[in-house]
C-alpha cells in the first residue's frame, strides 16, 4: 500500500498551487470547478510519492498553524531530497525568496538532516535526507 495524496484546504488556491510547483518541482493538473458545491481544486504530482490535492471552497475557516504550538493531529508532512548539499541548497532557495526557515538545517537524533518551512498557508513542511542508517 502507499499513500496516494494529501489534501489540504485554502483560500489562496493559485498562490498555494505556485508554492509547491515553485520550489518542489511540482506539476499541476488542470483547475477543477465544481459550481454546484463551490470548489475548485488542483492536483500537484511530484517527482516521486504520493501527490497533494489543494482544495478551495469558502466556506472552510482559516488555519491556526502556529510555529510553536503542539497539537494532535497531523502536524506536517516532508520532501525527502537525495543529499545534504541538495538541502542546504533548497533551504538556500527558500531563504533568497524570503521565506524564512522554522529551524535548521540541522542533523536530528534519528538520522536526518532537515530543514523546516511554513508554506503560504502555515502548514508545516520538512525537507530533508538520511544522513545515516538507523
Amino acid at each position: 500500500m502507499k499513500i496516494e495524496h494529501v489534501a489540504i484546504w485554502t483560500s489562496r488556491l493559485e498562490i498555494l498551487r505556485d508554492f509547491y510547483c515553485r520550489f518542489f518541482n511540482g506539476i499541476s493538473n488542470e483547475r477543477y470547478n465544481n459550481p454546484a458545491k463551490n470548489f475548485n481544486s488542483y492536483f500537484i504530482s511530484f517527482e516521486q510519492g504520493a501527490r497533494l490535492e489543494i482544495m478551495s471552497r469558502p466556506d472552510i475557516p482559516e488555519n491556526l498553524n502556529d510555529p510553536v504550538s503542539q497539537y494532535k493531529g497531523v502536524i506536517h508532512f516532508a520532501f525527502e531530497v537525495r543529499t545534504m548539499e541538495e538541502v542546504d541548497k533548497l533551504a538556500h532557495k527558500f531563504i533568497e525568496a524570503g521565506v524564512p526557515l522554522l529551524s535548521g538545517p540541522r542533523k536530528t537524533g534519528d538520522g536526518y538532516y532537515e530543514f523546516e518551512i511554513f508554506d503560504p498557508d502555515r502548514n508545516r513542511i520538512e525537507v530533508g535526507t538520511i544522513y545515516r542508517a538507523g
